[in-house]
């Protein structure tokens, strides 16, 4: 019944998932009843149960204005790929694959599932296709410096000659790209280590880059409503938490605090 299920959720707001652990964030407690709708209307659809207890229980509000990852200025940027100046086939991945993130917007998701044949040629310019949630693909053309990035990449590793293989993979021993694709948490671990080595402090992840991306674009003067498109987001209120550009006013009015 319903107020079973409101129970479980005051549950979830008040006691820890372990001793000596915090309850869980109202994000995850919104996410877990959602879990629980979707089991319900299956249930119902199976007719194993008559209705969906848990579809008038309404869960905790949440509103968020700003988003929480980290971002990279321009200047710091530009430091992390002049970084990666080599031409081994390692250096060409992290390369390229920072550059989609940052050029494209892309999630890391949607670029590590890419494969060889969804960089193509479409009205003399160079566009990926990019695999997003739910098995959608998102579809845009590469700014110059992205397409730069993948040509030399695919010639520089030989990659044209395996157009159904994935297009970011796994670096052998030897310094050769191997068959297996690229583990997310391989490529979190690649940008930690590539951005020590360019002595960036921020504690940026994958997602960041997104972030930057989006940033950066509305600072140079991009509407909101094609930085939502190229970001392949269903509403222009999620392309505005990645626009972190109030991140500078306030840094600038905080500088007017002298003693």
């Amino acid at each position: 019944m319903p107020i079973h299920v409101a129970a479980w959720m005051k549950e979830l707001k008040t006691q820890p998932r372990r001793e000596g652990t915090k309850p869980l964030s109202v994000p995850t407690i919104k996410l877990r009843l959602a879990a629980i709708r979707h089991l319900f209307d299956w249930l119902v659809t199976g007719h194993v149960m008559q209705t969906n207890p848990a579809l008038s229980v309404r869960g905790p509000r949440y509103f968020v204005r700003k988003g929480k990852t980290p971002v990279l200025d321009a200047a710091e940027v530009r430091v992390l790929l002049d970084s990666i100046s080599g031409t081994s086939h390692i250096d060409l991945r992290d390369k390229t694959l920072i550059g989609l993130m940052l050029y494209n917007f892309a999630r890391i998701g949607a670029v590590v599932a890419m494969r060889v044949e969804d960089v193509f040629w479409q009205n003399r310019r160079l566009w990926v296709r990019l695999h997003e949630k739910g098995g959608k693909h998102h579809e845009m053309p590469c700014n110059h410096n992205a397409e730069a990035y993948l040509l030399t990449y695919i010639e520089g590793t030989g990659l044209a000659a395996e157009p159904q293989g994935p297009l970011f993979r796994t670096v052998g021993r030897d310094g050769k790209l191997t068959a297996n694709p690229l583990p997310r948490f391989n490529a979190y671990d690649m940008v930690q280590r590539r951005a020590a080595a360019a002595g960036i402090a921020t504690r940026i992840s994958n997602h960041s880059f997104r972030a930057t991306g989006i940033t950066v674009f509305r600072k140079l003067g991009g509407s909101l409503e094609n930085a939502a498109l190229m970001a392949n987001h269903a509403s222009t209120r999620t392309t505005q938490l990645y626009d972190r550009r109030s991140d500078e006013v306030t840094l600038d009015e905080v500088e007017r605090i002298i003693f």
